[in-house]
């Protein structure tokens, strides 16, 4: 019995030995994803009113709610020279007061009906939206077009909003990922308004006057520079009515045309921000890309969610599942109206600084040399087309899909194909515009953290020509970042 005991011991053991050599656990893939089902973008109609002002109605009858969302085509790119922030500061104002509404008015208004009201501006754009309950349709209309037409801009709340924006700024530039980010983006644009800091600084925020606003107001708020989204339980001829009775007597004007400067090609240029005491390194890859129009948006915005996106994530694996050196790393396109940039991101800590960012370039070489493989691209599909029906599951975010599709001149209809766009992307698609467009040769790269802890690693894995600048030092606006040039 014993010997038998024994046996059928060895047997089982034998067995489990097996089944745990050739299974792992945890897996290293995500489990497959769910079958894709068919997704349908809502029916819409488009007007353009006399003044220009084109309106988008998508009917959306799911719930009693209406959303309202305004899109005028100027932001931090059009701040006036030396003023960066005039956009953002002007956008924060909208809803802090009107000819005949206070700011206080208008918040208890809004709360009062259970809606909501944002305000903001971008990079290309300023923007308004409200959401509401369909039986409170007209008066949000009216709301939205007062706030957009008729900002008072009182002195007091100008005053308050810039000393909230000075405060947020001071905290911002003590985050070496927020440092990062700014730098990278004025090294990648050079002084083209995209690589401006559209917040503005702590410089240049204190100049900024009630004129600048009124200028920028009256420049560029106008009807036929914007695009209006009525999207949720009303008819067609509901909305165009009450956009009509809202917005159609904005007097149309000319709108100034940018004169900007083109933006430099890649160069290889690293840039170290010496911020000392912090355990951690912020680190920013990449080069100048395409616009959001550009006809191969779609399979480069593939190729670099390969690279650090959802749905396959190379830096990921290599940086944090074999390497261990952080948390997170993550790529993507960033694509304006008049131009993109490719970027790579991660924080790790202080001694692994070099390795990361030798693996970091390494990969945007990897992209370029190999062929990806079916199973990555297929699984950055997958993720995609199923995270898209839910950015089109509310009236909010139907608003969203469609005015961006009309800001950057796209097709609407692509919106009704977008699983099948996505899923046409072939891995051929891929190669070609690795290829073409990444320069891992000319990447720009900014790093901000303990400088003394990682220079001279950074020497040891290929990068010996960098340029030093101490945090207390910095200037964005400069050409060599510097404050007082040396």
């Amino acid at each position: 019995m014993l010997v038998l005991f024994v046996l059928l011991c060895q047997v089982f053991l034998g067995d489990a030995l097996v089944r745990a050599q050739t299974s792992v656990w945890p897996s290293e893939r995500p489990p497959s994803p769910l079958a894709a089902r068919e997704v349908r973008f809502p029916p819409y109609e488009i007007r353009v009113l006399e003044n220009g002002l084109r309106v988008v109605v998508v009917l959306h009858h799911e719930q009693p709610v209406v959303s309202l969302r305004l899109l005028v085509g100027a932001g931090g790119a059009q701040d006036p020279q030396g003023k960066p922030g005039v956009a953002s500061f002007l956008a924060q104002l909208l809803d802090q007061g009107t000819a005949t509404r206070t700011a206080e008015a208008i918040a208890d208004t809004i709360d009062s009906i259970g809606g909501g009201l944002g305000v903001g501006a971008g990079g290309d754009l300023s923007y308004a939206n409200t959401i509401v309950m369909k039986d409170n349709f007209d008066f949000a209309m009216n709301l939205l077009s007062d706030i957009v037409r008729n900002p008072s801009l009182p002195r007091e709340e100008i005053e308050r909003q810039r000393q909230q924006i000075i405060s947020s700024l001071r905290v911002s530039q003590e985050d070496p990922r927020y440092v990062a980010g700014m730098v990278f983006t004025r090294l990648v644009y050079g002084l083209h308004p995209y690589g401006q800091p559209h917040g503005g600084t702590l410089e240049t925020v204190p100049l900024i006057t009630r004129s600048d606003l009124e200028e920028f107001h009256q420049s560029y708020f106008v009807p036929n520079n914007s695009l209006l989204a009525i999207v949720g339980d009303v008819t067609a001829e509901e909305a165009f009515a009450g956009a009509n009775a809202a917005f159609g007597d904005w007097a149309r004007k000319e709108i100034p045309r940018p004169q900007w400067i083109e933006p430099p090609d890649p160069t290889r240029r690293m840039i170290i921000i010496d911020k000392p005491g912090v355990v951690q390194t912020a680190i920013r890859v990449g080069h100048i890309g395409v616009p959001r129009k550009h006809p191969d948006f779609l399979p480069l915005e593939l190729t670099m969610r390969i690279l650090g996106g959802e749905g396959s994530n190379r830096l990921q694996q290599v940086l944090r599942s074999e390497r261990g050196l952080t948390y997170a790393a993550s790529a993507e396109i960033i694509a304006h109206r008049y131009n993109g940039d490719f970027m790579a991101e991660v924080e790790t800590r202080s001694d692994a600084t070099a390795e990361a960012l030798r693996l970091m370039v390494d990969e945007f070489w990897r992209l370029k040399r190999e062929r990806v493989s079916r199973g990555e691209l297929g699984d950055t599909q997958a993720f995609l087309g199923g995270h898209f029906p839910l950015t089109i599951e509310t009236p909010a975010a139907i608003a969203s899909q469609v005015l961006n599709s009309l800001f950057y001149d796209l097709d609407l209809n692509e919106l009704d194909m977008f699983v099948e766009l996505i899923d046409s992307v072939k891995v051929e698609d891929v190669e070609r515009v690795a290829k073409s467009y990444l320069k891992p040769d000319r990447l720009s790269i900014v790093m901000v953290g303990d400088a003394s802890t990682f220079t001279d690693d950074v020497k040891g894995v290929g990068f010996d020509q960098y340029e030093l600048v101490p945090i207390d030092e910095l200037d964005i606006t400069s050409v060599d970042f510097l404050r007082v040039s040396r």
